[in-house]
């Protein structure tokens, strides 16, 4: 029987037809510091992971058993693929399963910081019932999104589907991504049946700082392991903007994003993902003017059930095809 390690959870569906297809499926949790031995010991041949697992070339190297890596998400910044794939692993992800989930918790971000929600939800349980109109006027001036311009730096899956959203609201898109010069998204209209497509170009991460009054981030981690916005970036930004990623913690140098918020220059920034998950800076997490959540991006029940799917698929690709 091969036995199949989902060291970070793995939707119900998807492990009952495993089962059912003859297969053993663990999800109990293993440490980072006990993953090698429980793999060897246990004689683990595929390891499923999302974020928290980490499966470096230490990893590969003393799991000689282990052939098969699955990433249920997009990001792989937490496993070393090339080194996987030169000694023969599959190692493989879902990269479609989380777009629309991530694409929308960008809005329910933006949203929150819009109308001040991110704030108003904990200053009204404490103080609503005796400063209600205190509260009321603090909020008032809140904005809207029809006629703003959103950044997307980073056009690929996500940063489409974010542009197909924004464009339901009434917003213009200027997108920026190095590997992308023209895309085309297609908006469809559930209630008519009726589809219309548009043409994007992409701008340069210059015009794209100077023009946005909202930016969001969806791209992976640069190669060579620095922010792509620093304090440089900040100064270009049109004073007032909002900042949101959810995209990888580290894109954003946080102590410069600190800096802006406490500024100015930032308007508010709203963070999915962070430096040092997962104990992530308590200054971010308090700030006024930062809307957080614990990287739940392709958190849905529907992102849950496609991950599962494309993972059943890429087993069953691999250890059955």
């Amino acid at each position: 029987m091969i036995r199949i390690l989902a060291n970070d959870g793995l939707e119900e569906a998807a492990k009952i037809a495993l089962q059912n297809k003859g297969f053993e499926v663990i999800t109990e949790k293993v440490s980072q510091e006990n993953l090698i031995d429980f793999i060897n010991n246990t004689q683990v041949r595929g390891l499923l992971v999302r974020s928290a697992t980490k499966v470096r070339k230490e990893v590969f190297d003393a799991c000689p058993n282990l052939s098969f890596v699955g990433r249920g998400g997009v990001g792989m910044d937490n496993i070393d693929v090339d080194y996987g794939r030169s000694l023969g692993k599959t190692v493989a992800n879902t990269p479609a399963s989380s777009t629309r989930s991530v694409a929308e918790l960008v809005f329910a971000h933006l949203f929150s910081v819009a109308r001040f929600l991110h704030h108003s939800n904990r200053t009204m349980p404490a103080d609503g019932h005796s400063q209600f109109d205190a509260l009321k006027k603090r909020y008032a001036q809140a904005f809207e999104l029809k006629g703003k311009t959103l950044g997307i730096i980073g056009f690929g899956r996500i940063g489409q589907e974010v542009a197909q959203i924004a464009m339901g609201l009434g917003m213009r898109v200027l997108p920026y991504d190095p590997y992308v010069k023209t895309a085309e998204i297609e908006v469809d209209f559930l209630q008519t049946g009726d589809t219309f497509t548009l043409e994007f170009e992409t701008v340069s991460l210059n015009e794209l700082l100077l023009g946005s009054d909202a930016i969001t981030l969806h791209v992976p981690m640069p190669a060579n392991g620095m922010p792509l916005l620093n304090a440089a970036e900040f100064d270009c930004m049109k004073p007032g903007a909002v900042l949101i990623n959810t995209a990888r913690g580290g894109i954003i140098h946080e102590s410069d994003l600190l800096d802006a918020l406490n500024s100015g220059k930032v308007a508010f920034a709203c963070l999915d993902v962070f430096e040092n998950e997962p104990h992530p800076n308590p200054e971010l997490l308090n700030h006024p003017k930062i809307s957080v959540s614990p990287h739940v991006g392709g958190s849905t029940a529907e992102a849950q059930s496609r991950i599962g799917e494309e993972l059943l698929d890429l087993v069953l690709d691999h250890f059955r095809g």
